[in-house]
């Protein structure tokens, strides 16, 4: 098992659906299989399918490290999906020099994730640990490719059979030096359900001076079905929008002052 003590990965969820289940259940496999760290999973939903469904079979693959996963479920207030407060509410939980902003439907090469570890830990406070452009292996999986996956010391060529080569930028999952995420705003809570954080969080990062950086190597991206909470068609798509546009006219000063005054940010402190 390799040493990623140091890191802890936050993973917010709804399973809402069969491949929904099907990826969370193998993104926990692999994680907590291979690595020596941390996994807090926050579920919002009325009934917790991750208890039900998910956690008996992770617990019997992954067996005494099942003791490194945190499960969390909390019942929504309303449909919304509030990811960038769910996130920030297990940031908030997170006592490691490293934190992973990790997607439920992603996987990495194994060496990728030591060296974000030790990137963070040095020099860099951001690392997006895939390249910019066509760097996203997009993963058609069924039952039969992720348990094939699975026990077959996960062999990434496995995945690679029903896979097709798609362009990677700004979101899937991001390693923070902890106390820098913290420093520079966490998530923007303003962002509701599914939108353009994921840009506004690099354009933030980068404008505000931190060191940023990236690993070329791929994403592997297991497809899912898609709600109103994770596509365009979400209610708050264009509020979100909206104040993308209005962050990207703000130069460093006023962009710091900015997250300085968010009512959200009171909360951690």
């Amino acid at each position: 098992m390799i040493d990623l003590k140091d890191t802890t990965f936050i993973i917010p969820v709804k399973i809402e659906s069969d491949d929904r289940l099907r990826n969370v259940i193998t993104v926990c496999c692999f994680l907590l299989e291979n690595f020596d760290t941390k996994v807090i999973l926050k579920e919002v939903d009325t009934e917790s399918v991750f208890k039900e469904s998910a956690l008996p079979q992770i617990s019997e693959y992954v067996e005494d490290s099942i003791k490194n996963l945190i499960h969390v479920h909390q019942v929504p207030d309303d449909s919304v999906f509030y990811r960038m407060r769910y996130l920030n509410e297990m940031l908030a939980m997170v006592d490691t020099d490293v934190v992973a902003n990790y997607d439920s439907d992603v996987l990495l090469p194994i060496d990728t994730y030591v060296k974000a570890q030790e990137m963070c830990k040095g020099e860099y406070d951001l690392v997006y640990p895939y390249g910019q452009g066509m760097w996203q292996k997009q993963i058609f999986a069924d039952d039969e490719l992720v348990s094939d996956f699975l026990s077959n010391d996960c062999k990434f060529d496995i995945l690679e059979r029903q896979s097709k080569d798609y362009d990677a930028q700004s979101g899937h999952v991001q390693f923070f030096k902890t106390k820098s995420y913290i420093e520079g705003g966490m998530e923007n809570e303003n962002f509701k359900s599914w939108g353009p954080e994921d840009a506004e969080r690099l354009y933030r990062f980068t404008t505000l001076g931190y060191n940023v950086s990236r690993i070329n190597d791929w994403v592997y991206h297991l497809e899912h079905a898609r709600g109103e909470n994770s596509w365009y068609n979400n209610p708050y798509m264009q509020n979100n929008t909206n104040l993308w546009e209005s962050l990207q006219r703000m130069n460093k000063d006023q962009l710091k002052q900015y997250y300085t005054n968010q009512d959200y940010i009171k909360k951690y402190k």
